[in-house]
């Protein structure tokens, strides 16, 4: 079998940002109206610094309006509820995100559940979870989660048409496994959620033609675990050593062992990784859309 297609998230996601940012101009100039990203960072944990800088300025490069607070790692719960509580109720912030992981005096549940629904762009609060499990459409259609909306935009991009696919999610966290299930419910796939307790887990994944690795453990999925001409997402984002030292990115799939059997999959750095900000961002346009009760765009 000939070597899988890569599925270049970087340059969909560029591509993705190209039409929010003609949107934004245009919400601009039709209503006046500049969607506006909070994003909230409460101490200085690094690789969290990094990702609220790099949110900040694709914000901004959208034609955005962003907003970042920065609060010590000292902060209580309180300052932080209250903080949530002043953005909720400002009408130039559409879309607010509290950077994970918060401090250990935080509950992140109380944090999450104090955003407004209209205003989690996350698409962590129940109540967008309850409408994603529901299938709620219409105005009162939920935020997604970015990192499985990203994926679910590669998968409809490659292969293509998913109806009667059958989909197994390795993981089941709120933030990736369930949503992204959910959301291949909606494109008409069986859905299989596998985890750490499941038997034979590679004998599972060889039945899918739609992988989705989304377990946190460096190179966990292996090439002889992969259905020949599946589609593999690669969620996974781990730093190992190099045997010769320093480190390098590696996904939850042994990338070319999988790509010797796969029919298209997705690289790690440079495919889902790219896709979770731009979604993000689009989620902001949604949500300032909806709120100012104007026609979302398409994106």
């Amino acid at each position: 079998m000939a070597q899988a297609k890569t599925i270049d998230g970087k340059a969909f996601a560029a591509a993705l940002r190209g039409r929010i940012g003609a949107a934004v101009g245009k919400l601009a100039a039709d209503h006046g109206l500049v969607p506006g990203l909070a994003v909230v960072l409460v101490g200085e944990d690094p690789a969290s610094t990094v990702y609220v800088r790099n949110k900040a300025r694709q914000t901004v490069e959208a034609g955005m309006a962003s907003f970042k607070e920065v609060l010590p790692a000292s902060t209580a719960q309180a300052e932080l509820l209250d903080l949530i509580a002043r953005l909720n109720a400002d009408p130039r912030v559409h879309g607010i995100l509290v950077q994970l992981p918060l401090p250990p005096q935080i509950d992140p549940e109380a944090v999450l559940d104090a955003i407004d629904p209209a205003k989690d762009v996350d698409g962590f609060h129940v109540i967008n979870a309850g409408r994603l499990a529901t299938g709620t459409r219409g105005a009162r259609a939920p935020l997604v989660p970015c990192t499985p909306l990203g994926c679910q935009m590669l998968l409809r991009d490659t292969p293509g048409d998913l109806a009667g696919r059958h989909a197994v999610v390795v993981g089941r966290s709120n933030i990736v496994g369930k949503p992204m299930a959910q959301l291949l419910l909606q494109d008409n796939c069986t859905v299989t959620i596998a985890h750490s307790r499941t038997r034979d887990l590679p004998a599972v994944c060889r039945g899918a033609d739609i992988l989705v690795a989304a377990v946190g453990r460096p190179e966990m999925v292996q090439g002889d675990w992969v259905k020949p001409g599946a589609t593999v997402i690669d969620v996974g984002i781990n730093r190992i050593d190099k045997p010769d030292g320093g480190t390098r990115l590696v996904g939850d799939v042994a990338f070319a062992a999988a790509a010797a059997v796969a029919g298209a999959i997705t690289p790690v750095p440079g495919g889902v990784g790219p896709m979770t900000i731009a979604c993000l961002l689009r989620n902001s346009v949604t949500a300032a859309c909806r709120q100012a009760g104007v026609p979302v765009p398409e994106m």
